[in-house]
């Protein structure tokens, strides 16, 4: 016999997933939290040009982006049924990515 139906309003044992989740978005938190370190040595570590720290600034503002949404969604995740990863925070996650890989490239180039 196969268990409850997915929204059939019964309740569920999300196990340790939301944990792993959580886990996961905070090991990715503290993985750009290190790459913004090294973009401010490298940034200071040549003659700081204005297009360094522009690419600086612009990497500092898209780690607090990031920041705010893995907040958001850890805070999401403390609840007994968490919600689905809205479309629009994963897009604004994915954005940040893409951004500071840019910067990163723009950085070393």
């Amino acid at each position: 016999m196969a268990g409850p139906a997915p929204g059939d309003g019964t309740a569920r044992d999300p196990g340790l997933q939301p944990e792993r989740t959580r886990l996961a978005w905070r090991r990715t938190t503290l993985s750009w939290t290190v790459v913004a370190v090294l973009g401010v040595k490298l940034a200071l570590m040549d003659d700081a040009t204005a297009a360094g720290v522009t690419g600086l600034a612009l990497a500092a503002l898209l780690w607090i982006g990031f920041l705010a949404v893995a907040h958001r969604r850890i805070r999401a995740l403390d609840t007994a049924r968490p919600r689905v990863l809205s479309a629009r925070g994963a897009l604004l996650a994915a954005g940040c990515t893409v951004a500071l890989a840019v910067c990163g490239a723009a950085l070393i180039w």
